[in-house]
């Protein structure tokens, strides 16, 4: 084995070592299958494919999101799906989803064996975005975040676009998919109860997971699937709300950081402005009695230049501004 093909495997072995240390979002551990993947495709599309052999899982495993992969990319019928779950909005998909699919692309003209630099143009899949929201906030049942809105230059058009389409699937939201898609409504459902219980419960966040898990068990929520996989859901869930609660507080932080500068910039001003309108004061007043004194321009300036410390071109504006004699 030569020198440079130890240096790949060494590579791939510290690459799978490091990916052990994150997880699979719940998210990604109910629909990371094919079977799975294909209802939810089938779901949105409204479409009928019956093969999940028909379907090809294109996800990056090193895309991390907060110690959590929440990421599901596949191919099938020539569309580039990138599916994700979220709490939390986010503006900057977009750019997310842009730098993920370079990635897929580039691996899948990789596998292809595909020629960049061929005289024949090459065909590659349709890209689509989808975000399924489930955090707290307000959403409407659909929304989209443009790549573009991000650009600090605007134009009529743009030579790169990615759009995140967000799908909001709490309560009461796309209901006619959530029918489409029971999978996806029990994947909803349970992160509801999950929610509701570590607000209920927040000094006890395990046991709280636990009486989510019992209660979704007992009305076939995901039933099968929390049996077989509740150790395992129950370490997820919590590393997802630990994430969740981490941007929470940096948000919370940094309004806070925002407010006390805001207020020490606000008081700093206030002193500047303060102090400027005393020393106009001081000028008009001695720029009065010095008139009243008859002492002659010339003069009124060069002191006000050595009393306020000002120079000369300063010194003639107060003068312009407050001199009695210069108005008449």
């Amino acid at each position: 084995m030569n020198r440079n093909r130890r240096r790949k495997i060494s590579r791939a072995i510290r690459r799978k070592q490091v990916n052990r240390n994150y997880k699979d979002s719940l998210f990604r551990m109910i629909f990371g299958n094919r079977k799975a993947a294909l209802k939810l495709y089938n779901a949105i599309n409204h479409s009928n494919y019956q093969n999940p052999e028909d379907l090809e899982i294109t996800t990056i495993e090193g895309a991390i999101y907060m110690g959590v992969k929440n990421d599901l990319s596949f191919l099938i019928d020539s569309v580039m799906n990138l599916y994700e779950a979220q709490s939390t909005r986010n503006p900057n998909m977009p750019l997310r989803g842009l730098i993920y699919f370079a990635r897929v692309y580039q691996g899948y003209v990789e596998k292809r064996e595909l020629d960049l630099y061929s005289g024949s143009r090459i065909k590659i899949p349709l890209p689509r975005y989808i975000v399924f929201y489930n955090g707290s906030e307000e959403e409407p049942d659909c929304r989209e975040y443009r790549l573009s809105d991000a650009f600090e230059k605007k134009q009529d058009s743009y030579c790169l676009e990615c759009v995140a389409t967000v799908l909001n699937i709490n309560a009461g939201h796309n209901r006619q998919l959530m029918e489409d898609c029971s999978l996806l409504w029990q994947y909803a459902s349970f992160v509801s109860k999950v929610r509701r219980y570590l607000e209920m419960y927040p000094e006890d966040l395990e046991g709280a997971v636990d009486r989510a898990v019992e209660e979704c068990i007992a009305e076939g929520i995901l039933a099968d699937f929390l049996k077989k996989e509740r150790g395992e859901v129950k370490d997820v869930i919590l590393t997802e709300y630990n994430a969740e609660r981490h941007i929470k507080n940096e948000k919370k932080r940094s309004y806070e950081e925002g407010v006390e500068k805001g207020i020490k910039e606000g008081i700093e001003k206030g002193i500047e402005k303060g102090i400027e309108k005393g020393l106009e004061q001081g000028i008009r007043a001695f720029i009065a009695e010095k008139e009243e004194e008859r002492t002659e321009r010339t003069i009124i300036i060069e002191k006000l230049q050595r009393h306020f410390m000002l120079d000369r071109e300063k010194a003639e504006y107060y003068y312009k501004q407050f001199s009695k004699e210069q108005k008449k």
